[in-house]
Formats: C-alpha cells, structure tokens, sequence
C-alpha cells in the first residue's frame, strides 16, 4: 500500500487514522504532491469510497467542553444549547429567553479548526418548546496547492503556488417540547439537518438528515433514545477537476474522483444518568451512554459484521451549581500490539473537564489526550454559553 495513494489507505484506516496519518505528512514541510494529495482528500475520501462506514465522521466528534470532559456520555442529562446535537429533547430545559453557545478546538497545532456556534429561544412562557439553529464547521485552510509549481521549462516557481481549503459544515435547524406525564416529564425534539462539504475548487457535496431525541425524567433518574441520520443522511457528491488536474491525479496511481452517493446510516443511542445530591451544596451526576452501529464492523467495544455498540462513560461533581469537576472514559478500540502483532488489545481514552457558572455565563474545558493515547491530536476543548435577560437552569 503506497503513500502515494490517498484513495487506497482510505479503504483501510479509521478516520483517526488517516488524520494522524496526515498530521505526520504536513509537518514534513515538503512541497510533495503526493503529501498535499493526502491533506486534500482529509474530508473527503475516506467517506466517497467507503460510502458508508465513517461517512460524515465529522458529526461524531460531538460539541461542547462539558461533553468532551464527560466523554460524550451525555444525552440523557443535556440541557443546555449544546443539547441540539447530543439530544434536542434537552432544548426544552433552557429557562431564558435566548441562549447563545460557542466552542472552537484545534487540530495538529492549529492546522484544523473545529468551531461551534448555536442559538435556542424557547416559544412561550411556560417553556415548554424550543427552537433552535446550530452551526458546526471542521476545516483546514491555506492547504498549499502545487500543482502549477513547476513551469513548462522545468524551473520552479513559488509564485504559482496557492492554497485551498477542505471545510466540511453542518446546519441544524432544532424543535424541542415537553410532554408532563402525570408528573414525570417526557421531552422529545429533533433535528433537520443540511451537510455541506467543499473541496477547494474540485469539488463538494450537499447532504440532508434528521436526528431524533427524547428524554425522560423520573425523580433522580434521567433516559434517553436518540436516532441519528434515521432515515439516512445521503450526500451528493460533483466533482470538477481540469486536465491537468485529471493527468497529475493518473500519474501519481490515484483514481479520478466521479460524482456519487454517500450513505449515513442510521446510529441509536440509549443514556442513562443519575444524579445524587450531598446537602444543599454538592450533587454529582453519573452518566452512561450507549451508541449501536449497523453500517459495517468497527473496531469497538462491542464489535460484528451487522451490530455494533460503544459506551461512553463520564461523570460530574458540582459545588453549588457553580463549580464543576468532570471525568470520563470512552473510545474504546481493538487494535494489534505493536510488539506481538497476533495478540489483540483493547485501548481506551480516559477525559478530564472544567466548568465555571457565573451568572448567565458558563465557560467549560476539557482535557481529552490525557497521556498521548488518543490518534486524534486534539488536547484542550474551550466552550461558553450564555443566558440574555434570565437565568438557564
């Protein structure tokens, strides 16, 4: 299997892989064409070829600093604006008349961006529905574009050098209500969903799903159904690449990408959390996710041809609604041992989190690469939300 084809090793790494993998070739800091045909397939071929398996990848990275520290162990207990992507059911808890959340994390040393931005507004007085807008955005810009680096003479020229950039987007358009079952509370909401993803001047893809969330609330216990992509999410994908751009991509043993298809199939995850409280001044919240797959074996937890499931772990102790400490475990993987290749291991990726409420202000960080384990070289996850005219629970 050659470097030199980015199509080839998308067949057979994760997409952790293949971004680890490109972290490796941009710091070489070479004007490779080879090294820049990898970074500009980073979004894109890993899902065109596998059409399925790890298509839109992106939306699975998930929002929020107090989610990260949780690890992603958080769609019966949401109940803030970032509820919109882990489980809209938990727009409904939000008290004030408008709630704004912003994230922004990066990727091998600033060389990719992961930013978030969201606004929920309950509908009424009592609120008990709520709408929200969402806003997700994964890319890496100034990617050097060499294709025209060396003149027809043979001498090179930096001066024809340019950048491009490989940005994948998603827009949620969220509604959130509560339904009082003889008092226990039943929420229930859902996302329509738009992908866009954009490959410099090559090509790119329009993609549309729906999620599907509820949460139910019986004294200290909180569960939770949600449905990703539940009638699939399906990208369109057009391509248009000049001649040259066709003969360079021949020449290097890659195939010339066509317009297709892509499939996300749909994921279901069942949450659980329970909440203890230690006087008037302490609580701390467990919480256990559950998330099944049935597009193709993964190298999970729970793992076959036709079913998947992967947990994620995380906990939170808070002091007087105000300081928060938050741990979790997940990414569970099955991977070879790097010494004994025959023997197989299970690896994990252990969080740790922050959060601070002051008035109608929450800022929360997480620490997600404790001890190097994680492919994905992401450390420090800032979030912030805020509450106009009123207080959020």
């Amino acid at each position: 299997m050659s470097l030199d084809n980015p199509i080839e090793l998308s067949k057979h790494r994760s997409f952790n892989d293949v971004l680890d993998l490109i972290s490796k070739l941009y710091f070489m800091n070479r004007f490779s064409l080879s090294n820049i045909l990898l970074l500009l397939f980073f979004l894109t071929a890993l899902q065109v070829n596998a059409q399925r398996k790890y298509s839109n990848e992106f939306l699975a990275i998930g929002v929020g600093g107090q989610a990260h520290g949780m690890s992603s162990a958080m769609t019966a207990h949401t109940n803030d604006i970032y509820s919109a992507f882990w489980n809209p059911a938990g727009l409904t808890q939000i008290e004030s008349p408008l709630q704004i959340g912003v994230m922004h994390a990066e990727w091998f040393a600033g060389i990719a961006s992961y930013d978030y931005l969201g606004f929920a507004k309950p509908l009424n007085t009592d609120n008990n529905s709520t709408i929200g807008l969402s806003i997700i955005r994964l890319g890496v810009d100034d990617i050097p574009y060499t294709l025209n680096l060396v003149e027809p003479d043979g001498t090179i020229n930096y001066d024809n050098v340019s950048t491009f950039s490989t940005v994948d987007y998603a827009f949620l358009l969220s509604y959130a209500r509560d339904i009082n079952l003889k008092g226990k509370t039943l929420s229930v909401g859902g996302n329509a969903k738009i992908v866009r993803r954009v490959v410099g001047q090559i090509g790119g893809a329009w993609g549309f799903g729906l999620d599907f969330g509820a949460q139910y609330k019986t004294g200290p216990w909180r569960f939770s159904l949600v449905g990703k992509d539940i009638t699939s999410t399906f990208n369109a994908w057009s391509f248009s690449l000049t001649d040259q751009e066709k003969e360079t991509f021949l020449v290097t043993g890659n195939d010339i990408p066509e317009s297709s298809i892509e499939i996300t199939r749909p994921a279901i995850t069942l949450g659980g959390a329970y909440e203890v409280k230690f006087g008037e001044n302490y609580n701390l919240l467990t919480a256990l996710d559950m998330r099944f797959t049935t597009d193709g074996q993964r190298n999970v937890l729970v793992s076959s041809p036709a079913f998947n499931m992967e947990p994620n772990l995380g906990m939170q102790f808070g002091y007087k609604k105000f300081l928060f400490l938050r741990a979790g475990v997940g990414n569970f993987q099955r991977a070879k041992d790097d010494i004994n290749g025959e023997d197989e291991i299970l690896t994990l990726q252990p969080n740790f989190g922050l959060g601070l409420k002051i008035g109608n202000i929450k800022l929360d960080y997480a620490l997600t690469d404790i001890g190097d384990v994680s492919q994905v070289l992401v450390s420090h996850i800032f979030s912030l939300s805020l509450d106009l005219k009123g207080q959020s629970r």
